[in-house]
């Protein structure tokens, strides 16, 4: 069985898809630098074999994307595993999210601002 998840420059390169988007990620991240609540240590492309999702990823499993032209966190929620960037996440939470999950989100919102 074939890990979803995968760190191998030569699985990403090998699709002219994954290997666009992963130029687009260094270029991004060249041209931008990483996002204000990214850490730096042991950042690493990687992808995502089941969605092809290529991103990069740091030592604390934090990860960055691609967001239209802009290089952004993408969160996944403590509790319930909501993910996304953090405009879709404040566009997502209702009355049915936990509320570590909203305190979580919370905390992310006054850290970016």
């Amino acid at each position: 069985m074939q890990n979803v998840y995968t760190e191998n420059l030569n699985d990403i390169i090998s699709n002219d898809r994954e290997r666009a988007l992963a130029i687009e990620l260094l270029q991004a991240w060249g041209k931008q630098g990483l996002p204000s609540d990214f850490y730096e240590g042991g950042v690493k492309v990687a992808m995502n074999r089941n969605s092809g999702n290529v991103f990069l990823v740091n030592e604390d499993y934090q990860c960055a994307m691609m967001n239209g032209d802009k290089l952004e966190s993408f969160y996944s929620s403590p509790y319930d595993g909501h993910e996304g960037f953090i405009d879709e996440l404040i566009d997502m939470v209702d009355d049915n999210w936990h509320e570590d999950d909203i305190e979580w989100l919370d905390d992310i919102k006054s850290n970016l601002e």
